[in-house]
């Protein structure tokens, strides 16, 4: 894109982050040397380097490729969750490069394209992802940022062309508000990232901020109920676009889009959990509004396969299923009970859960434990850290004691199979934002031969 026609390397400290390395694949398909440091290997480090993108480990200067220490065609690209002592970092800083956040390049690029922007405290990432396949399957010439990995394509970036941006819009960090929306979503405001804004009023007031980002031509579509104002959206209810007629066949939603000039018959999501049959109706909106024809719109729908870690399905039998999902937030894990009581009323179930921050787990621990109580079985891992250090008092053993279930227990990685295969449940869910998605494998390779 034109923003960037002059510089021709681009350097991603934290490149392994999911919307870094969406941004790393980009400007890699422009033709861009593209490489980076991340602390740890993961899936997405070794796709990059599969796809040709050098990725390094270690935090050292020699680590980076002569062809980057060259300033003036060079952008170094940086992740808020990167430590300001970061070597790497420092050496960029002290040498006068162009540093950007992820959300900077982010809202470079959205400029001077026509973008659509989900944002949300929850379902932004499944939403923007059935945005992204609705439009790439309809023929729009779209690239799209995705806050996760889609199914469909095993990839959290798609390339159809370049007239149009979809993109997640993330709160944390205010990033969202780089953006330069045509056509935007708000679809949840609940509290979350105190860490960043201290209080709620402050995080409501950046959501405000960035429906006024919008221009005068542009449309704005919000969750019924949401204090703003535009376009709503909800589940058979007065919104304006609402889904009508539900039904569950052979696991699938089948529905009806009631719209402010018609009813849309025949959608099909083969997506569990009523949250995501929301999130269908407000990608199925901003597509409407963007200018998709409504009679191919429900075949795109129904070839949407998900997005990793989002309610995926590892294994999946009568006997046997494993569920991973990324779910951090009180009414996230919430939202997967909800789909696993309608999908699974008569299955014993097994929640394993990772708390992500030491901050959240601290603001929302009562929460956590109202919604982790619901489960037949609950196993608790150590708090994820990421960009944390330790609060004194707040530990999953303080979480643990909360939680009101007599069948609850504190579990160490390495005990993660042996502790499942001691409990009498059909249907095990691996719930949270950190490390736990790199632990589903092998829980994976010990059930295989169960099913």
């Amino acid at each position: 894109m034109s923003n960037f026609s002059h510089i021709q390397n681009f350097y991603f400290i934290g490149i392994g982050g999911i919307g870094m390395s969406a941004l790393a694949r980009f400007f890699k398909y422009q033709g861009k040397n593209v490489a980076g440091y991340d602390k740890t290997a993961s899936v997405l480090t070794k796709e990059l380097e599969a796809e040709g993108i050098l990725v390094t480990f270690k935090d050292d200067i020699s680590e980076i490729p002569q062809q980057f220490k060259r300033s003036e065609n060079t952008i170094v690209v940086y992740t808020p969750a990167v430590p300001k002592e970061n070597l790497q970092y420092q050496y960029f800083i002290q040498e006068q490069y162009i540093l950007k956040k992820r959300a900077e390049i982010l809202g470079l690029i959205s400029r001077d394209r026509f973008t659509l922007a989900v944002a949300g405290t929850h379902g932004k990432t499944t939403t923007t992802a059935i945005l992204g396949h609705l439009l790439k399957e309809t023929n729009a010439p779209v690239t799209a940022f995705l806050g996760g990995v889609s199914e469909d394509i095993q990839s959290n970036l798609i390339l159809k062309g370049d007239e149009v941006i979809v993109a997640e819009a993330d709160e944390f960090d205010r990033s969202f508000l780089h953006l330069s929306p045509n056509i935007a979503a708000i679809n949840s405001m609940d509290a979350d990232h105190l860490d960043i804004y201290g209080v709620n009023e402050h995080l409501q007031a950046s959501f405000k901020a960035f429906a006024d980002l919008l221009p005068e031509d542009g449309t704005l579509f919000i969750k019924n109920g949401l204090p703003l104002k535009g376009k709503s959206i909800g589940i058979e209810d007065d919104a304006d676009f609402s889904a009508i007629n539900i039904k569950i066949i052979d696991g699938s939603y089948h529905f009806d889009l009631k719209t402010p000039s018609e009813i849309i018959e025949g959608f099909i999501l083969n997506l569990p959990g009523r949250h995501n049959v929301m999130n269908a109706v407000t990608a199925l909106a901003m597509a409407l509004e963007y200018g998709t024809p409504s009679n191919v719109l429900g075949e795109a729908l129904r070839s949407f396969a998900g997005v990793r870690r989002r309610f995926s399905y590892k294994l999946k039998s009568k006997g046997f299923t494993l569920i991973d999902d990324y779910a951090h937030h009180p009414a996230e894990i919430d939202a997967v009970f909800n789909a696993v009581e309608e999908m699974y009323p008569e299955m014993p179930n097994l929640v394993i859960f990772q708390p992500h921050l030491f901050s959240r787990t601290r603001d929302f621990a009562d929460d956590f434990a109202e919604k982790l109580s619901q489960f037949d079985e609950v196993l608790l891992m150590d708090i994820y850290p990421a960009r944390e250090k330790p609060i004194e008092g707040v530990n999953s053993e303080w979480l643990l004691s909360k939680i009101d279930n007599p069948n609850k227990h504190l579990v160490k990685r390495k005990d993660l199979v042996a502790e499942i295969k001691k409990s009498k449940a059909k249907v095990v869910l691996m719930l949270g934002a950190g490390d736990i998605g790199n632990e589903v494998e092998q829980v994976k390779k010990a059930f295989e031969d169960e099913i």
